[in-house]
C-alpha cells in the first residue's frame, strides 16, 4: 500500500525530470560543463552545512564529513530529484516503477535481491548493485608491520566500521602474527570515541539502535565461539550508540564474526601459513567487494591480485579511490561498476543503425 502511494507521488518528479532531459539534450558540452562547475562552487560554499547534516545522519566525525563526503545540490531543476522515505515505500516504488529507466542501488545484499525482483516484475530496468562485503586484508611476512597496522586500523574502523568495503577479515602471516596483534590492540585502545562534532574525535556513534544492538550481538558471538577478545567488546559510556573499538584474535573461518558483514568497529584477526592457504580462505566467502595486500614482494602481490575474487585489490594501501577507477564487486557484493568508463557504460544503450547504400563509391 505504501509503495503504491509513493508511486503516485513520483508523477511530479518524473514530469520535471523529463522536462530537464528535453532541455539538456541539445545543450552543448561547454554549457553542461559550466553547469557542473557552478554546482561544484555551490558545494564548496555550503560544505560545512552539508557536512554537519551528514554527521547528524550517520555519526561520522565532522572533520571526515567535511573533507570526504560530497552531497549534491545546485543543479538545474529536474536534473536531481530527492525522494525521501523508507526502502519498503519509497525504494520499492522507484524499483518497481514503469517510468524509471535505471536503478543504481547501494546497500545490503538482502535488499539488493529485492530491488532485482521489483525490476523484473516491472519494466526489466537495468540494475547495478554495490552491496555488502567481508573484505580480506592480507598481511604477508615481509610487510612493513607498523604501516600495515595503521592501514588495517583505518580499513576497519573508518566511519565506525560502517563501510561496505571495510577490511573486516585481517589475515596475518603466522611469523608476524603476535607482533601484529599486540600493535593492533594498542592502536584500537588509543582510538578516541565520542561526540562527532568535537575536534579530535575519531569515532562517533553507530547509525541507530538496531545496528548498535546487532554489533553487540556479534561481539557476544565472538566471545562465545572461542575468539580472544583483545580489547573493547562493549558499549562506550552510558548514553548514545557508542561502541568501544573491538579487536578479536585467534579468529577461525567458521565463526560468525569471520563470515558475516558486521558493519561495525570489530576487527577480526586470523592467522595463515602460506600464500596458497590464504588465497583459498580469502576467497571462501559469498562476498567479493574488495581486498588489501601488504607485501614488499612484487611476485607475491601479482599472485594475490590475480587470484583474489574481488572487484578492487589495493596493494600496500586501502580505501584509495579516484573518479577514474571502477568500483564494484564480485559474487554477492553486487554487479556493475561505479566510476570510470565502466560506470558510464551502465547508463548507455547500444543501437545498431543499418541503411542500404546505392552505388557505393568502392564498387
Amino acid at each position: 500500500m505504501a509503495s503504491r502511494r509513493f508511486s503516485s507521488l513520483l508523477v511530479s518528479p518524473f514530469l520535471t525530470y523529463r522536462s530537464a532531459s528535453a532541455f539538456l539534450s541539445p545543450v552543448a558540452r561547454l554549457e553542461r560543463s559550466l553547469i557542473l562547475l557552478r554546482f561544484a562552487d555551490l558545494l564548496d560554499k555550503h560544505n560545512d552545512e552539508l557536512a554537519a547534516l551528514e554527521t547528524w545522519d550517520n555519526g561520522k566525525p565532522f572533520a571526515q564529513s567535511a573533507k570526504i563526503e560530497v552531497p549534491m545540490a545546485g543543479l538545474p531543476d529536474g536534473v536531481l530529484n530527492i525522494i525521501s522515505g523508507f526502502g519498503a515505500s519509497a525504494g520499492a516504488a522507484l524499483a518497481g516503477h514503469m517510468d524509471v529507466d535505471k536503478i543504481a542501488f547501494t546497500g545490503s545484499t538482502q535488499t539488493g535481491k529485492v530491488v532485482l525482483q521489483l525490476a523484473a516484475q516491472s519494466n526489466l530496468k537495468p540494475i547495478t548493485l554495490e552491496l555488502g562485503g567481508k573484505s580480506p586484508f592480507i598481511i604477508c611476512k615481509d610487510a612493513d608491520i607498523d604501516y600495515a597496522v595503521d592501514q588495517s586500523h583505518f580499513a576497519l574502523f573508518f566511519n565506525q566500521g560502517q563501510c561496505c568495503c571495510a577490511g573486516s577479515r585481517t589475515f596475518v602471516h603466522e611469523s608476524v602474527y603476535d607482533e601484529f596483534v599486540a600493535k593492533a590492540k594498542a592502536k584500537a585502545m588509543q582510538r578516541s570515541v565520542g561526540d562527532p562534532f568535537k575536534e579530535g574525535i575519531e569515532q562517533g556513534p553507530q547509525i541507530d539502535s538496531k545496528q548498535f544492538e546487532k554489533i553487540l550481538k556479534y561481539i557476544k558471538s565472538g566471545n562465545e565461539s572461542g575468539a580472544t577478545l583483545e580489547t573493547g567488546g562493549e558499549r562506550c559510556g552510558t548514553k548514545g550508540f557508542y561502541i568501544k573499538p573491538t579487536v578479536f584474535s585467534n579468529v577461525k573461518d567458521d565463526m560468525l564474526i569471520a563470515q558475516d558483514e558486521i558493519f561495525g568497529p570489530v576487527q577480526s584477526i586470523l592467522k595463515f601459513k602460506d600464500i596458497d592457504e590464504v588465497i583459498r580462505r580469502a576467497n571462501n566467502s559469498s562476498y567479493g567487494l574488495a581486498a588489501g595486500v601488504f607485501t614488499q614482494n612484487i611476485d607475491t602481490a601479482n599472485t594475490l591480485t590475480r587470484a583474489l575474487k574481488a572487484g578492487t585489490v589495493w596493494i600496500n594501501c586501502y580505501d584509495t579511490f579516484d573518479a577514474t577507477i571502477p568500483f564494484g564487486g564480485y559474487k554477492m557484493s553486487g554487479h556493475g561498476r561505479e566510476k570510470g568508463i565502466y560506470g558510464l557504460q551502465n547508463y548507455l544503450q547500444v543501437k545498431a543503425v543499418v541503411t542500404p547504400l546505392k552505388n557505393p563509391a568502392w564498387l
